[in-house]
């Protein structure tokens, strides 16, 4: 058991776990965050997918002893002011959510891709979300709503 500091969705938490404990059940089991999905547990589907410092990861495969001292964003931290991003707007008014489960890591991959390029092109844009999998969209719509945020970060 190890005393793990870092920063989860713009507050700083502590708590004693294991270190070896996957960052997955860490925020959904003991800060009780459960818009972080698992799917396949191995890395290959992208629902756990969350940011560590600006950085789009899945969840599953980062022990929580490897946050320490870093940022960690969830789904739940991209509203602003308990309201939904831009983003996720945009994922509702594109049609971009079906059954919703691949919905909250595709929207963190999308989010940290802008926070590294806020103006990618449609190949950069398939290319951050070539790691989440969906079964409902066929990609088009959610390809769409993420467009329709570009421009708009643009317009402002």
């Amino acid at each position: 058991m190890k005393e793990i500091t870092f920063t989860l969705n713009n507050k700083k938490v502590s708590l004693t776990t294991d270190p070896m404990k996957r960052l997955l059940d860490v925020v959904r089991e003991d800060f009780r965050l459960t818009g972080t999905k698992e799917g396949c547990g191995i890395g290959e589907c992208g629902a756990c997918t969350v940011i560590v410092d600006k950085k789009a990861v899945c969840s599953c495969m980062m022990l929580v002893g490897q946050v320490e001292g870093k940022e960690v964003i969830t789904i739940e931290g991209i509203e602003m002011d308990g309201e939904l991003s831009a983003l996720q707007k945009n994922f509702i008014k594109y049609g971009a959510i079906q059954c919703g489960f691949c919905t909250p890591g595709m929207i963190m991959s999308a989010i940290a891709l802008l926070m590294e390029n806020p103006k990618p092109t449609e190949k950069e844009i398939r290319i951050a979300i070539s790691g989440n999998l969906c079964r409902c969209t066929g990609y088009v719509q959610i390809i769409e709503a993420i467009q329709a945020t570009v421009e708009e970060l643009k317009a402002q």
